[in-house]
This record gives structure tokens, sequence and C-alpha cells, in this order.
């Protein structure tokens, strides 16, 4: 499922791509993927300037000319692409926004969604996100704080939304591994150095995949090298029975509330 670095990614190819641009066509193949009769979507959304593309946790939203804006979640499986019908990939699309002869395809949307909102709506179905990592407001004390007030294994709290915004399944376990921390811990056992080191290694992983492109690794456009390259980066994740990077152990997998849950048994305690 993409994460905040993968949205990010996508955030800034998009504003690259499409910021300032007119949709002249819009296909819904899916209108299971769209959260309104699909005429009356294309009626709102053809023709509209994309003003600007800005991403809240694993959320993107599109501001529109007329003041209304997409709100995408990919979910787990979906993904986009940006290039011509020729360059297009060989896979099922569930909707298509046409920029001339350049199109956004959206994929893999069986549990993800683009769907239109007034401003007001879409900030009242994000209402309920954490902070951003990487904010300037995020800071240690605010953290410690947070996390002062929370309870149970390590790994469940950091994929809590409500907690923060944009860490899923794989960033969760680069970042433990990262503070030397297992994700199967309580964290009502980590140490005051723990939840300090901790902090660091949310903004330090979260930076470094951005850098990189996050993991997934579907290119957004025909000769994209960026996009998917953190994936080989990765310490321990999708890593289990390899051997540790850093000492040689073996990597575990345990299933922490039906997440695979990827750790070091000797670098992590």
């Amino acid at each position: 499922m993409p994460e905040l670095p993968e949205m990010e990614n996508y955030k800034i190819l998009l504003n690259q791509r499409i910021g300032g641009q007119t949709i002249t066509d819009i296909q819904v193949n899916r209108e299971k993927s769209i959260n309104i009769n699909p005429e009356l979507f294309k009626k709102t959304v053809e023709h509209q300037r994309i003003m600007t593309i800005k991403r809240r946790g694993k959320h993107l939203l599109f501001h529109l000319q007329n003041g209304q804006i997409l709100l995408l979640h990919l979910m787990l499986g979906g993904w986009m692409f940006y290039g011509t019908e020729a360059d297009k990939p060989k896979r099922t699309i569930q909707v298509r926004l046409s920029f001339g002869e350049q199109h956004l395809y959206f994929i893999g949307l069986r549990l993800g969604y683009l769907h239109l909102y007034s401003p007001k709506e879409a900030e009242q179905k994000l209402a309920h996100l954490g902070p951003e990592p990487l904010a300037d407001d995020f800071t240690q004390q605010h953290f410690s704080q947070r996390i002062a007030g929370k309870h149970g294994r390590l790994k469940t709290t950091l994929l809590d939304q409500e907690f923060i915004a944009g860490i899923g399944n794989c960033y969760s376990a680069e970042i433990c591994f990262h503070a030397g921390i297992k994700p199967i811990n309580d964290i009502d056992d980590l140490s005051e150095n723990d939840r300090v080191q901790l902090y660091k290694s949310i903004k330090i992983i979260i930076q470094e995949a951005i850098k990189h492109g996050g993991y997934m690794e579907n290119p957004f456009f025909t000769g994209d090298t960026l996009t998917g390259s953190f994936y080989h980066l990765c310490q321990v994740y999708d890593r289990e029975g390899e051997t540790c990077r850093r000492c040689s152990a073996i990597i575990i997998m345990e299933t922490i509330s039906t997440r695979k849950t990827f750790y070091c048994p000797n670098c992590q305690v």
C-alpha cells in the first residue's frame, strides 16, 4: 500500500506534469471508484484546470479551478501512471483523466477511490488524521506528549493514522530498525531514550524514502527511474529469511494484528 513517501513522490511528479493544466476528458470505467453519478462527476470535473496537488497523510488532494477537490486514496494495490495511450500499462484502468495527448491513469482502485468533494467536505473526511511527521510543528515534545498516552504494541501505534498520518507497514518496520527497537515491543516498556530515538528515526526514514521515490515498484511514467528505488534500500521490510546487512542475523517476520512485521533479532532490542 502506498504510504506517505509514495504519495509525496506522486505529489511532486503530478505538480510538475499536470499542475496548471486543464482536464480535457474523463473516462470512468468503474463507478465504485467515484462517489457520485458518473455524468455529474464528468460535468463537474471536465474542463477544469488543476490548480495544485497537495498531500495529507496517504491522501492526495487535486484542487480544481472551480474550488472543488478530488480526494484520492490508493489503498491496497492502487497506483498511477502518466503518459500517452501507447505508453499505458496493460492493466485495467478504473479512471482516466486526460490532458490532451497525455493521460493520468488510476490503476488498481479496487479498494481505493477518487472522490469529489467541496473543501469543507474534504476537510471533514481528513479531520481524523494525526499530525504530519515532517511538519515543523511536529516536534520532539509534541511526539513525546502523544506517545505518552498510547499503550500496546509499538507497531500497532505507528500504523494508527490518528496517531501520526502516513506511516504504514513498510516504514513502521524501517523506522523501528533504524531506532534499534523491536516493533513487537510494548510502548509502556520504551525508555525515554527509546522515544527520543524513535522520533529521530521517523524523520530520517521518511525523508530518505521520499528522496528515493518510495518503495513501490511501478514507474509513474516511461523512463521513470526514481519511483520505487527505496525498496532496494529497505533493511528489514519484505526481507524475511535474508541476512541483516548490518550484523548478518536472519531477518524475522511475525504477524501483529494481521500485519506482517519484519525485524532483526540482533540489531533491535
